[in-house]
């Protein structure tokens, strides 16, 4: 058959990177770009036209288009692709608000038959789903709780720029990085109703967060806690999961970076003695394919007529609300900022 026809809106870091993936697959092929650094509508040197804007992209002849757009375009991009009949693939996070991801849902539900896919990426690395299978599984038992630390050393740019504005932004590093955290303790805990926080801007002082710290407790009894920081010096990821008996620890992510260090899982195996040595485990991996995975799952999706599997819109939707009752949770930061969790 022939391929699939993919636009890509955003062709910085992101966008290239998703573009490496989308043409190997055989039957994707990336045939139009956008970017505010194109001056003037053209073509890239292998043929791919380019443009200014996504609205001359959204009319070009596509099936899919991805974005890679800051927080303040993501939502709108998404609505006028929809419109034009393209499925869509959106990069994380789904909008700056609740706000954003409900209209694009709102145009989604007019038009069955497309599919609309958010790139919680993290789902697609193995470490974590070597843990969910063990969560699954139940070997070790009921999730009891979960801790979760997701940081790096500043904004980007830490000087300023978009990231660092609300009204583009929608949020500072919970909303631009620990949502992925955020996203994995729903997949792993369950749905939180009871929040508590604190949400501080005291170091870098831009108009957004640079620590959130929550508190989170389910209907089942599954108690979270987060910290997502830009004041984390040597960056890190690390998320435990206990269960009644044992844990399993994700330490590290393979990035793009490799800021995070080696991406591994210990699982710990409770011992019956009570001294706190248990038997563990511990598995390194060395190569990331999630970006892959991620897409030609997608892919998959559609070529086969089946719904998405992860980072669906009311997954999607259900990650960013429990983000803004984390902020809504701080009374002051909220009256501060005129936030609410609608």
């Amino acid at each position: 058959m022939d391929k699939l026809r993919v636009g890509i809106a955003g062709y910085g870091i992101v966008g290239k990177r998703r573009r490496e993936i989308i043409d190997r697959h055989e039957q994707l092929q990336t045939v139009a770009v956008c970017d505010q650094k194109f001056e003037q509508n053209g073509q890239l040197p292998d043929g791919v036209l380019c443009f200014s804007n996504y609205q001359e992209l959204v009319r070009q002849p596509l099936d899919i288009l991805f974005v890679s757009l800051p927080n303040y375009l993501a939502a709108d991009v998404c609505i006028a692709a929809l419109e034009r009949g393209l499925h869509v693939f959106c990069e994380k996070p789904p909008g700056r608000d609740v706000a954003d991801i409900k209209r694009v849902i709102e145009t989604e539900q007019r038009h069955h038959g497309l599919l609309l896919k958010y790139g919680f990426n993290h789902r697609y690395h193995e470490s974590v789903r070597e843990a969910l299978r063990i969560v699954r599984s139940e070997e070790l038992g009921e999730v009891v709780n979960l801790r979760g630390v997701y940081g790096k050393s500043q904004l980007i740019p830490f000087s300023g720029g978009w990231r660092a504005e609300r009204r583009y932004s929608g949020g500072g590093i919970l909303l631009d990085q620990g949502i992925h955290m955020v996203d994995l303790i729903r997949l792993f805990g369950g749905e939180f109703r009871e929040v508590k926080s604190f949400i501080s801007n005291s170091y870098w002082r831009h108009d957004v967060e640079d620590n959130a710290y929550a508190l989170m407790r389910s209907e089942e009894g599954v108690i979270a806690m987060l910290h997502s920081s830009s004041t984390q010096w040597r960056h890190r990821f690390n998320l435990e999961v206990t269960m009644r008996r044992g844990t399993v620890v994700l330490a590290g992510i393979l990035s793009g970076t490799k800021s995070y260090g080696s991406e591994t899982i210990t699982t710990a195996f409770a011992s019956d003695d009570g001294q706190g040595d248990p038997r563990e485990v511990t598995i390194r991996y060395n190569q990331d394919n999630s970006w892959r995975d991620e897409i030609y799952e997608f892919a998959e999706c559609i070529l086969l007529r089946r719904p998405v599997k992860e980072g669906f819109s009311a997954e999607a939707l259900k990650t960013i609300q429990l983000v803004y009752q984390i902020y809504c949770a701080d009374s002051d930061w909220a009256a501060e900022h005129g936030l609410s969790g609608e």
